[in-house]
């Protein structure tokens, strides 16, 4: 049975300067409580993985408006002029990444890929310093894996040896995100006894899991 610790406690686990593989789209499937508690302790200088920087306000938003987030790695920057702006003035890098090519790159760092060849992106700016390989005549660009310190996912529920299920747009990231960190905190909704989730429902087995973070209040 694994013991469920609190977020501001996860939180205290991470340092300044982590790279976080963040889940979710638009902040829909992110694990909030966990941002919450980032930002509670202060956080900063973090690279952020993730498909978007959703909204000011919201999930990875709020990391955006303290000014936590040193580099967003995304596939587009969601609906958040403070990210816009802070890309302008230079206070955060931003890598866009093709939302295939990055969930790819999760995936290859996850499974110990040397990284993944891809068409997406030849003749645009996305190839610029890149390697290109050609294979059966066709061209394309070899994009390197990507690894975190931490994955933050959210889950619908876990058991309590650490099994996930995921709900609805919380599976695009969340399950490949949990492969390529060296240590993963689950937020669930909810925690329930071993048995409860059917087996081919559970999308993240525990043994992946570090840390799962106590479940929501009622």
């Amino acid at each position: 049975m694994r013991e469920a610790i609190s977020a501001a406690a996860a939180a205290e686990l991470i340092p300044d300067g982590s790279t976080l593989l963040i889940g979710g789209f638009m902040g829909v499937g992110s694990p909030l409580r966990m941002i919450d508690a980032l930002i509670e302790a202060g956080r900063k200088d973090l690279t952020v993985v993730a498909n978007d920087t959703a909204m000011p306000g919201r999930a990875i938003g709020k990391l955006v408006s303290v000014g936590a987030i040193r580099k967003a790695i995304v596939s587009h920057i969601g609906l958040n002029p403070e990210t816009q702006a802070q890309m302008i003035s230079g206070e955060m890098e931003v890598e866009l990444v093709p939302q295939g090519t990055l969930v790819e790159r999760i995936r290859a760092g996850g499974v110990g890929l040397g990284g993944v060849l891809t068409a997406t992106g030849i003749g645009t700016p996305v190839e610029e310093g890149k390697q290109k390989v050609e294979v059966n005549g066709k061209s394309y660009l070899l994009e390197l894996p990507i690894k975190g310190d931490f994955a933050l996912l959210a889950a619908n529920r876990a058991d309590y040896v650490g099994n996930l299920e995921f709900s609805l747009t919380a599976h695009n990231f969340n399950p490949v995100m949990a492969l390529a960190a060296e240590t993963v905190i689950a937020e669930p909704t909810s925690i329930v006894p071993i048995g409860v989730i059917p087996p081919d429902a559970v999308k993240t087995p525990g043994v992946l899991i570090d840390h799962l973070i106590e479940r929501a209040p009622v």
